[in-house]
This record gives C-alpha cells, sequence and structure tokens, in this order.
C-alpha cells in the first residue's frame, strides 16, 4: 500500500494560505490608497469665448 506524502501536501496548503493571504492583504492596501487619493476634478469641456 502506498502513502501519501503528508509533509508534502502540507506544504502546499500551507504555500497556498500564503499566497492568498498575501493577495488579500494587496488588495486591501490598494483600495486604501484608492480611498485616500484625491479624485481627480473633472475638467470643463465648454470653451468660454472672451
Amino acid at each position: 500500500m502506498a502513502r501519501d506524502n503528508f509533509s508534502y501536501s502540507k506544504h502546499q496548503r500551507e504555500l497556498g494560505k500564503k499566497k492568498k493571504a498575501e493577495e488579500k492583504k494587496q488588495k486591501k492596501l490598494d483600495r486604501k490608497a484608492q480611498e485616500l487619493a484625491p479624485a481627480p476634478e473633472p475638467v470643463p469641456t465648454e470653451k468660454i469665448d472672451n
């Protein structure tokens, strides 16, 4: 009977968790950066004749 390589499976699972946590952290930082960044003011498209 073949044995599972549990340590390899556990290592892969831990790597997946770390990767997912890092992506979540980066997503939160990106969202926070967008909230803190001032929204660009709209540029008027009408021409003013003098």
